[in-house]
């Protein structure tokens, strides 16, 4: 008994442990953890909590291909992040159109005026002429395999050259071949101004192709080949939507729905106690321990919170407490059948998971479904609803069997305490 009481104490500091962290900022050897409550480095907030612009593009073309519409999503993500603007949500609608959602920006036209210009790739020289640019380019595509007869396989990108480009680009790397003594034997690939890289030229390249070396991994490889081959927009953006979303409602939003949640909390924490007695103890405690390690996760990660996410959250709450009272009626069952506590837990956990295993699976593929195909808040919906099915799971099956078990060797007489009579 008095290890399972240990044990017991032990679970409930590490659960406070973990609330406290995941709420409040915490330094542990020059180490610091942000907690959600710190709005500048825990949870991002979305537009619709704090504010900010929404930018919907359309392409000035008569069609827009699939392929066409990725590369100017591309190109407007990187834009995004290169302007600062890493919260921003980049989104396709329909056949032609892209939503961006641009959080706590405070001057939305100086966004649309960077935004809506074409990329521009440049091949420059050392004397900081454009000898070539996106348009002379074909395709680039990431191979890995021996640059040189005798050397060894590497990571690299091949672009493949357009019949004036083979031209350009011959006329260029003679004259940077050429430049060699100097050390001025390269040219540079600039996309918006930014150099992407900057290979040297042995010699003069006459073919089609032409071969980007460097301590390449094949993640960077296949980034760089993605912004050569989406180097310039394959059409012209019109913008067609720009409006100003004020934080006013959002913040109101949230804090009435931070006080329902609360509300709804407290009172399924005393519900699952009236009901369920010792069971429900340990289902308060493991629901603790639920939504300390949610907060956790949620400010490691650093997810984007909108209130379609926070929906998602709640109704995950809703459904570790379903797991629980499955849980426990079990046990009830098996105490009616004369089986001793101890037993009657171990079959009820047992018994009860197949059920709450398939409910959570299928509600986790939902999630999943909403993300791959789901645009803006529907996407945070499915992360938060996602990641709270998966703690969901672990705290209903895990931390609740694991209290529960070390109560059950403390108190293990009266089975009205059970819900057994």
């Amino acid at each position: 008994m008095g290890k399972s009481i240990a044990k017991l104490l032990v679970v409930i500091l590490l659960i406070a442990a973990v609330v406290y962290t995941a709420f409040f900022d915490v330094t542990i050897f020059g180490y610091t953890n942000y907690g959600v409550l710190d709005e500048e480095h825990g949870v991002k907030r979305g537009l619709d909590l704090t504010g900010g612009s929404v930018i919907v593009y359309e392409a000035d073309a008569e069609s827009a291909s699939a392929e066409d519409m990725s590369k100017v999503e591309s190109i407007m993500r990187k834009r995004l992040d290169g302007l600062g603007y890493t919260e921003a949500t980049v989104s396709i609608q329909g056949e032609k159109r892209v939503r961006i959602e641009i959080p706590s920006i405070t001057d939305p036209e100086e966004a649309v005026a960077q935004l809506g210009q074409t990329a521009q790739l440049n091949f420059v020289d050392a004397d900081g002429n454009v000898v070539l640019d996106g348009a002379d380019v074909k395709s680039a595509k990431k191979m890995y395999g021996p640059v040189t007869e005798n050397g060894a396989s590497q990571n690299y990108v091949q672009l493949e050259l357009n019949e004036s480009g083979v031209q350009k680009f011959s006329d260029a790397t003679a004259a940077a071949a050429a430049k060699k003594s100097e050390n001025k034997n390269y040219i540079a690939i600039v996309l918006d101004d930014q150099v992407v890289s900057a290979p040297y030229v042995e010699e003069q390249i006459t073919s089609d192709t032409a071969v980007i070396t460097g301590d390449f991994t094949p993640e960077a490889a296949v980034e760089l080949a993605n912004l050569i081959s989406a180097g310039q927009l394959p059409f012209n953006l019109k913008n067609v939507e720009l409006r100003s979303v004020g934080p006013t409602l959002g913040e109101k939003a949230l804090e009435t729905s931070l006080t329902a949640a609360g509300i709804g909390i407290i009172i399924i924490l005393l519900f699952m106690l009236v009901i369920y007695r010792v069971p429900g103890l340990a289902a308060d405690l493991a629901l603790c321990a639920y939504v300390g390690l949610l907060a956790l996760i949620m400010g490691l990660l650093r997810v984007n919170l909108t209130l379609p996410g926070f929906a998602g959250i709640i109704l995950s709450v809703g459904m570790a407490v379903d797991a629980n009272v499955v849980i426990f009626e079990r046990i009830k069952e098996e105490i009616g059948t004369g089986k001793t506590i101890k037993a009657a837990v171990g079959f009820g956990f047992k018994r009860a998971f197949t059920a709450i295993l398939d409910s959570n699976v299928t509600t986790l593929i939902a999630a999943v479904v909403l993300y791959v195909y789901g645009t803006g808040t529907v996407k945070g919906f499915a992360v938060t609803l996602g990641l709270g099915i998966l703690v969901s799971m672990f705290t209903a099956i895990v931390v609740t069997k694991f209290i529960l078990v070390q109560i059950s060797n403390i108190v293990a007489k009266n089975k009205k305490l059970y819900g057994g009579r």
